[in-house]
């Protein structure tokens, strides 16, 4: 301990080269801590962004429809359909799901709330899950729930074009809470999207799962149905396609001459390198930052070894061993990059916050810093573990001094 208490004090000695020497490390510090939190701030970002335009975390499985006779593709009298308790027990079953969806459309007839004319529209039954795997966003209302889907409640979310057509004021809104008959069938309307011009001028209306062959014509209804698992990641892809086929065979015994599990492995691929190109370039620009910094630290205690020679051979002279010389040292090294990561830190921290709310203000996009604990237990880790490094050879070099040299040291 009296080493450590001679390397803090001797700090304070020279007040200007400790700053000089503690700015590198916050500098360094501040470096790593606003690149790794905007990184995972921007990596979430990206990630958000694939979910919503891109079928790349999908593991589609579905069923086989035609067979290959004589090198002619024949059509299959029957195949399985899946339904809401395949979803429900695929998301119990299967592991590393972020969603399952399952959908199936056809045509149906609409009829308005105050009557009169039929109007055709598309309808597709899905299931809860669906609306947010589509990337769709309301305007006006919800989607349905969990719980409405397994009681086939009789409720609809309409399209934009749908509720203008039908409203009698010609005003979407106005569609909200509203009766309509779906051929013959009364729902009510609990949502209504924004305009989308992808979407033109179609009709179209969403209904629980189950109300599918209710609201569409048979042959529509037995329809192939495909079910879409959704991974959380798309580092875990090929891992939900593995848990896709054991559940499977779970539920429906051999499957493979039954339905197909497919996914989209190329651009798959192709996301997962990017994600960790961008890491790792992440990781070498802060690199640099604390190798610069670990560098000022060793310059400094190089000259602190110069400048004290003579201390360290009187030292020496009345029984100081080398290791004491080394943590004494070593502590020097510690409480600068102690302090300086500390610093750092709160630094880097103000920077990744401002650097996104300025991304947010100029972009219009809702990225933010991805601050985590992880991320500060990093930055302080290695601001020590660079202390320690650069710190041993200046150490090691005071030890090793002879105490008579060291003592006529001009």
């Amino acid at each position: 301990m009296a080493s450590v208490r001679v390397g803090v004090a001797a700090l304070r000695v020279n007040p200007l080269r400790t700053l000089l020497a503690t700015l590198g490390v916050i500098i360094g510090v501040a470096s790593l801590v606003a690149v790794l939190s905007l990184g995972d701030g921007m990596e979430a970002y990206a990630r958000k962004q694939v979910e919503r335009t891109t079928s790349v975390q999908n593991v589609f499985v579905s069923p086989i429809t035609h067979d290959t006779v004589d090198g002619i593709r024949v059509a299959r009298e029957q195949w399985p359909l899946f339904g809401k308790n395949d979803v429900a027990d695929a998301e119990r079953r299967v592991p590393g799901l972020g969603a399952v969806g399952l959908t199936y459309g056809g045509t149906t007839l609409i009829t308005p709330p105050a009557g009169g004319r039929e109007r055709a529209a598309n309808v597709a039954a899905a299931s809860a899950s669906v609306a947010g795997m589509s990337g769709v966003e309301l305007r006006w209302g919800r989607f349905f729930t969990p719980a409405e889907v397994r009681d086939d409640a009789p409720v609809v979310v309409l399209s934009y074009t749908a509720a203008k057509t039908l409203s009698p004021t010609g005003q979407p809104a106005a569609m909200l809470g509203q009766t309509l008959r779906l051929r013959g069938v009364a729902m009510r309307v609990i949502g209504i999207s924004g305009e989308d011009e992808r979407e033109g001028r179609a009709m179209s209306a969403l209904v629980p799962l189950g109300l599918g062959p209710a609201v569409m014509t048979a042959d529509e209804a037995a329809r192939p149905r495909r079910l879409v698992l959704k991974a959380k990641k798309v580092e875990e892809v090929e891992a939900v396609r593995a848990a896709a086929g054991a559940w499977l065979t779970r539920r429906y015994g051999p499957w493979q001459k039954r339905f197909e599990i497919s996914t989209d492995q190329a651009r798959s691929a192709q996301m997962k390198q990017a994600f960790l190109v961008f890491k790792l370039f992440m990781g070498a620009i802060t690199a640099i930052s604390l190798l610069v910094g670990g560098i000022g630290i060793m310059n400094v205690l190089l000259s602190s070894v110069t400048e004290r020679t003579r201390e360290i051979g009187i030292r020496k002279a009345v029984g100081a061993r080398r290791r004491d010389i080394v943590l004494q040292f070593l502590s020097e090294s510690v409480a600068i990059t102690g302090s300086g990561s500390l610093i750092g830190l709160l630094l880097g921290v103000a920077a990744a916050f401002g650097i996104t709310a300025g991304m947010r203000a100029y972009l219009d996009a809702p990225i933010h810093a991805g601050l985590s604990l992880s991320t500060m237990m990093v930055a302080a880790a290695s601001a020590v573990i660079v202390g320690l490094s650069f710190g041993t050879y200046p150490a090691v070099r005071a030890s090793r001094l002879s105490p008579v040299d060291a003592i006529r040291h001009e």
